[in-house]
C-alpha cells in the first residue's frame, strides 16, 4: 500500500484541482452569456458563504464561497433552476428583455452547453501542451509479448499493430490499457493488422487483482503485451491541437465504456469514488510532481464536462434535454412539469452523492473499525 500524503497536501491539491475546472466551466457559461447580453447577478466559485468577493462595474457580484465542491453564474431573473419565466417581476423593466429565460431557445442551449464544451476545451490545451512539448503517448505498436498471458495464448506477435479491441479503436496504448482494463477475464475480438494484412483474433483477457493507496481490491483485465521502444518526439502545433481533439473525444469514449461495464457488472460499482477519493488522488498526483498533477487536471476536466451533459435535470444536461424538446415542440415544457423532473434530478444527484460517499467512507477503512468495534 502506498504511503499517504499529508492532509494538508491532499487539501491543497483538491482546491488547485478543483477550483480552476469549476471556474473554467462556469466561465464558459458566463462569456456565452455576455456574448449575447444576457446579464449575470452572480458568479460563484464554491457554494455556502462568501468568503470574499467583489461587484463589478456590470453589476455582477464575483465571490468565492466555502465549500469548493462546485459553483454557478446566476442570471439576472433567475429564482430557481426551473428558470420560470413567470418570476420576472421582480426584474428591473429595462432588463426584462435581456434575461436569460426570454432568450430564444438556441441561445439558452448554447449558453448551458459552453460550460461543459469549457472544460473538454481545457483539456485539449493540455494535452496540446503535453503533445507540442514532451510528444505524443505510445503508438498501438507491440514491442514485447509476455510469456504465458493471453496475448501469447492468441498468437499475438511483436510487430503486430492493435486497431482494435472490442469494437473499439486503440490508436494508442493508453486506449488499448483503457479497454483492456474494464474487461477482466472475457472474451474479446482483437483487430490486429500484421505484414500489411488485418486479421480479427478472439482473445479471452486474464485478470490480476490492484490495490488502490487505501488497500482496497479490484479486478483488472490484462492482455500482456508491450508496446515497441521509441523515443517521444514533440509534435508540430498544427498538429499537436487536432491530436488533443482526438484524444480527448477518445477518453470521453472511455468513460461511457466503463460505465456500460459498471452496468453490465464487469466492474464493481465500488470503484467509483466522490470528493475523498478526488482529493486523494489529487494528494498523490501532486506529490508526484508538476506534470502528474497537470495530467489529473485534464483528465478530472473531461469527467466534470461528460457527467454535466448527462441527461439528468439538474445537471447541464438536464437543461439541454429540456431545451431540445422545447425546440421540436415549439413551446416551453410546462413549469409544473419541469419542477417535477428536477425534483427527480436533484434526488438522483442526492442519491449518487450518498452512494459515493458510502464508498469514499469504506475506502478509509471506516466500517471495517465500525464492524470490528461492534463486533
Amino acid at each position: 500500500m502506498l504511503s499517504q500524503p499529508p492532509l494538508w497536501l491532499v487539501l491543497v491539491a483538491f482546491v488547485c484541482a478543483l477550483g480552476p475546472l469549476i471556474f473554467f466551466h462556469e466561465m464558459g457559461h458566463y462569456l456565452v452569456a455576455r456574448f449575447f447580453g444576457i446579464p449575470s447577478e452572480t458568479f460563484s466559485i464554491g457554494f455556502g458563504r462568501e468568503l470574499i468577493g467583489w461587484t463589478d462595474r456590470r453589476g455582477t457580484r464575483w465571490k468565492v464561497a466555502w465549500l469548493p465542491l462546485g459553483g454557478f453564474v446566476k442570471f439576472v431573473g433567475d429564482m430557481s433552476p426551473v428558470s420560470n419565466p413567470a418570476e420576472l417581476e421582480s426584474v428591473a423593466p429595462e432588463l426584462r428583455d435581456r434575461v436569460f429565460q426570454v432568450r430564444p431557445v438556441w441561445q439558452r442551449f448554447l449558453v448551458v452547453l459552453a460550460g461543459p464544451a469549457a472544460n473538454f476545451l481545457l483539456a485539449i490545451i493540455i494535452f496540446a501542451a503535453f503533445f507540442a512539448t514532451l510528444g505524443a503517448p505510445a503508438s498501438n505498436v507491440v514491442g514485447k509479448v509476455k510469456e504465458h498471458t493471453a496475448a501469447a495464448a492468441a498468437g499475438i506477435q511483436k510487430g503486430d499493430r492493435i486497431i482494435s479491441v472490442a469494437g473499439i479503436e486503440t490508436p494508442t496504448f493508453t486506449d488499448l490499457l483503457n479497454v483492456v482494463s474494464v474487461r477482466p477475464n472475457e472474451k474479446v475480438i482483437v483487430e490486429v493488422e500484421r505484414s500489411g494484412s488485418v486479421h480479427d483474433i478472439q482473445v479471452t483477457l486474464t485478470s490480476d487483482q490492484i490495490k488502490d493507496s487505501y488497500g482496497r481490491t479490484f479486478s483488472r483485465g490484462l492482455f500482456g503485451i508491450y508496446p515497441e521502444a521509441r523515443a517521444l518526439k514533440p509534435l508540430p502545433v498544427l498538429t499537436a491541437i487536432p491530436t488533443a481533439v482526438e484524444y480527448t473525444w477518445r477518453w470521453v469514449r472511455t468513460m461511457v465504456d466503463g460505465l456500460v461495464q459498471i452496468v453490465r457488472g464487469q466492474v464493481s460499482p465500488k470503484q467509483l469514488g466522490g470528493p475523498i477519493t478526488i482529493a486523494t488522488v489529487a494528494g498523490e498526483s501532486i506529490s508526484n510532481g508538476p506534470l502528474s498533477f497537470v495530467s489529473l487536471v485534464a483528465l478530472l476536466s473531461i469527467n466534470l464536462g461528460f457527467i454535466n451533459l448527462l441527461p439528468v435535470p439538474v445537471l447541464d444536461g438536464g437543461h439541454l434535454f429540456f431545451y431540445a424538446v422545447e425546440a421540436i415542440r415549439r413551446r416551453p415544457v410546462s413549469a409544473k412539469a419541469l419542477d417535477w423532473a428536477f425534483r427527480g434530478g436533484v434526488a438522483i444527484i442526492l442519491a449518487l452523492m450518498i452512494f459515493l460517499t458510502v464508498n469514499d467512507l469504506a475506502s478509509l477503512g471506516l466500517w471495517d473499525r465500525l464492524q470490528r468495534l461492534i463486533g
